[in-house]
């Protein structure tokens, strides 16, 4: 009967030790998702800005540039 309770407290501590390694894992990436989702939106409110300023009969200067720290892959995949 010890074995029995040893074991499952062994299989307790493994669940909860994995239960923290994935909830720091999400956390880290949410952090990431956070902070791209922040520069996209950054840039779509420039890009946004341009526009307004730019009409139709108006000569157009250069787009504004992203910011450096946003990861396009996704879109240039």
């Amino acid at each position: 009967m010890v074995g029995v309770l040893s074991w499952t407290q062994s299989r307790a501590t493994n669940r909860r030790s994995d239960f923290l390694a994935i909830t720091e894992r999400l956390d880290k990436e949410v952090a990431v998702e956070r902070t791209q989702r922040k520069l996209l939106t950054r840039a779509y409110l420039d890009l946004h800005r341009w526009a307004r300023l730019v009409g139709p009969n108006t000569p157009a200067g250069p787009a504004p540039e992203p910011p450096a720290d946003l990861d396009l892959t996704p879109w240039r995949s």
